[in-house]
């Protein structure tokens, strides 16, 4: 097992007024898993992915990641297992402006284990030409098409080989074409054993994952 939440709570504080997000969620997600989230806005499935992804802390219940109880890590602790057992893909790419595509894929090699100029950057390429950018490695994300701009934000968050792929929304701001490329790559890393959790409204992208869970007021349906 990968991923287990135990009755996750999450409540936000609005001044006096408490706010609940997720009440009492439980869900096991295995190694190898390829799982699309959907529902509403305000369902709880973006909470859900920030707490699966480290990102936020639940304010009960228990989030064992890989048979370790992560609820119980410190900041630091929390940091490492983003770096080196995540990746993220987000809607709205989330990439430096004023800085290469290649320059972009590195960054998460800064926070990992020591590694020469050199391998980084030959890393890099590698994963860039993988996803058939290797005549863009130069480009900023301002001369990149939305679907290039999101190539080379996968290529980021598989950079350090971590097990677990989060993708919230990543199809929204692409075209159908590019959609479908998009979910493509997916589906390949899926099928080289990458656990893939996936957040959507479209039901054409949920159709992709080999199962689809869908929230209402912050619980499973």
């Amino acid at each position: 097992m990968l991923i287990e939440l135990q009755d996750i709570v999450k409540v936000y504080q609005l001044g006096e007024v408490e706010i609940p997000a997720l009440r009492g969620l439980s869900l096991e997600v295995d190694r190898g898993e390829f799982v699309a989230i959907m529902g509403a806005s305000g369902s709880g499935k973006t909470t859900l992915l920030n707490l699966i992804g480290c990102l936020d802390r639940p304010t009960r219940g228990r989030y064992m990641l890989d048979e370790e109880d992560v609820t119980l890590f410190s900041g630091d602790q929390l940091a490492h297992i983003r770096n080196q057992k995540m990746g993220f893909v987000f809607q709205s790419f989330n990439l430096l402006p004023r800085t290469s595509a290649l320059e972009n894929v590195e960054m998460p090699l800064l926070y990992g284990p020591p590694l020469s100029r050199q391998a980084k950057r030959e890393r890099a390429l590698n994963m860039l030409q993988r996803l058939g950018l290797s005549d863009r490695v130069h480009h900023q994300p301002g001369q990149l098409s939305g679907g290039q701009q999101q190539r080379v934000a996968i290529a980021r968050a598989l950079i350090n080989q971590p097990p677990l792929i989060l993708a919230d929304e990543p199809t929204g701001n692409l075209d159908t074409r590019s959609s479908r490329e998009i979910m493509s790559i997916f589906e390949q890393l899926n099928a080289e054993g990458i656990t893939i959790v996936l957040i959507t409204h479209e039901e054409d992208i949920a159709r992709y994952a080999r199962r689809k869970i869908t929230m209402r007021d912050g619980q499973i349906l």
